[in-house]
């Protein structure tokens, strides 16, 4: 989590356009300004959040930089279930992440938070911007996610319709083709004829409806696995690219750093030193 301080002090995440691999929520403390968040754009100020799914560009609108404060989280989906062979494969059903892969999440969903619940969402990322601060120290990481968890249920219960159309069966059909055979070498395609469906109408229906597509969810899913695979044995980088679907070491290592910012070795180094 990262508190970023507007005009005076360093150029905060809103101040570039880009994209990013994580779920990000924003909130606005103070001040305001217009951004572009995928095809959109957003006058934000003061009691706004922005829920950001993954692979959206966000930045200004203009030479503007943001003229505020906004507190930033970013954090892998597998962050509230936890990492194992499973919790990615279920996160987008999670009643807490639906916001941000539910109907209507094609790009970003702004909320506004009440006045009178504002002093409370600053000191809830306050709180879980001291844990992570902590470190190594006994039970950060857990009371890390625990305020997390908090967190997004203030953001759930600001959503009122979180719920609505997300049982979708054409959905349902294709991420379970991806769950069992995320590992293999799979296209677009190979989905689409497992499902009766021509490729076309299966990559609009799955981008329409959670915002990605389908190469996009495929990703998620094998670096979900090679995290766990990283963090839980001693496999070499190599092997850990097989088992997820990428023979090549080098493009396991390049599709890696993109989205985590580190190479696999460094991944596993950095999760074994928290």
């Amino acid at each position: 989590m990262v508190r970023r301080p507007g005009s005076g002090a360093p150029r905060s995440a809103v101040e570039h356009r880009h994209a990013h691999d994580f779920l990000v929520l924003a909130y606005v403390e103070q001040g305001g300004s217009r951004l572009r968040a995928g095809d959109v754009e957003y006058d934000v100020t003061a009691g706004d959040v922005l829920v950001v799914p993954p692979g959206q560009v966000v930045g200004p609108v203009g030479p503007r930089p943001f003229d505020g404060v906004v507190r930033a989280v970013f954090f892998p989906p597998d962050a509230v279930e936890g990492r194992s062979p499973g919790a990615l494969r279920s996160w987008r059903r999670h009643p807490l992440l639906l916001p941000f892969v539910g109907p209507g999440t094609r790009t970003v969903r702004r909320l506004r938070v009440p006045e009178a619940d504002r002093s409370r969402w600053s000191q809830r990322l306050a709180d879980l911007e001291a844990e992570v601060a902590r470190g190594d120290a006994v039970g950060s990481p857990e009371a890390a996610v625990a305020h997390l968890t908090l967190l997004l249920v203030d953001v759930a219960r600001l959503v009122d319709d979180a719920h609505e159309g997300w049982d979708d069966p054409l959905l349902a059909a294709a991420f379970e083709v991806l769950a069992r055979r995320f590992a293999e070498p799979l296209s677009l395609g190979d989905v689409a004829a497992e499902l009766g469906l021509s490729p076309g109408h299966v990559t609009t229906a799955v981008r329409q409806r959670t915002g990605r597509t389908v190469q996009q969810w495929l990703v998620e899913y094998r670096m979900a696995e090679a995290r766990r695979l990283l963090e839980g044995g001693d496999l070499l980088v190599g092997l850990v690219g097989t088992r997820v679907g990428y023979p090549d070491p080098a493009y396991f290592a390049r599709v890696f750093r993109r989205s985590h910012g580190m190479s696999p070795a460094a991944w596993r180094r950095a999760s074994r030193d928290t």
